[in-house]
């Protein structure tokens, strides 16, 4: 099972609390194991104050309070961009296509064209991402700790990120409220 261009839903159960409740964009998962983005956990540092740290100016005002979101726990200090493929996504430097509609960069030219409102129309932006060794999302799954379904742009980009975790999981059918995090035998 590949689980690129998947999202991964918490289960109820999962009591790691840089998991609990979450939600990541699985951007590659191979044989060498997993990368993802959490889209789901704000930080509190706004757009315009990742762009201050980064000496770069903001001309599109109206983008200075967007979330910077963390992605996971490993390269903190690292940004990632998640966004659309708008035009010619190759444009940006440091960036994997994930697929058609998406890609992934970790470059400043990227930061400076969304500043100036010539970035791409969708994007999230995260410091971190989380990262899974080889074999080990596919134990994590069969241990019942994530649900997953295939990516849907309005989720990622649209809903607000306190509705997300059960978005995704309505995505299934699923009311991940009513599931209990409590393991049992019958």
């Amino acid at each position: 099972m590949n689980l690129t261009n998947n999202l991964i839903i918490a289960m109820p159960g999962l009591a790691d609390p840089l998991f609990e409740k979450s939600v990541s964009y699985i951007c590659q998962h191979n044989e060498h194991g997993a990368m993802g983005l959490t889209i789901n956990r704000p930080t509190n540092i706004s757009f315009a104050e990742l762009l201050e740290q980064l000496d770069i100016p903001l001309q599109l005002k109206s983008l200075a309070s967007l979330p910077v979101y963390q992605g996971g726990p490993m390269e903190i200090g690292h940004g990632f961009i998640l966004h659309s493929n708008d035009g010619d996504a190759a444009r940006w430097s440091q960036t994997l296509k994930i697929n058609d509609n998406l890609s992934l960069s970790s470059s400043k030219d990227i930061l400076i064209a969304i500043a100036n409102g010539e970035g791409p129309s969708n994007f999230l932006i995260t410091l971190g991402y989380a990262g899974w060794s080889k074999g080990q999302i596919e134990h994590e799954m069969t241990e019942n700790s994530w649900l997953n379904v295939l990516a849907d742009d309005d989720i990622i980009f649209h809903t607000p990120n306190e509705l997300r975790w059960e978005s995704a999981a309505m995505k299934l059918g699923i009311d991940i409220n009513l599931i209990s995090g409590d393991v049992g035998h019958a």
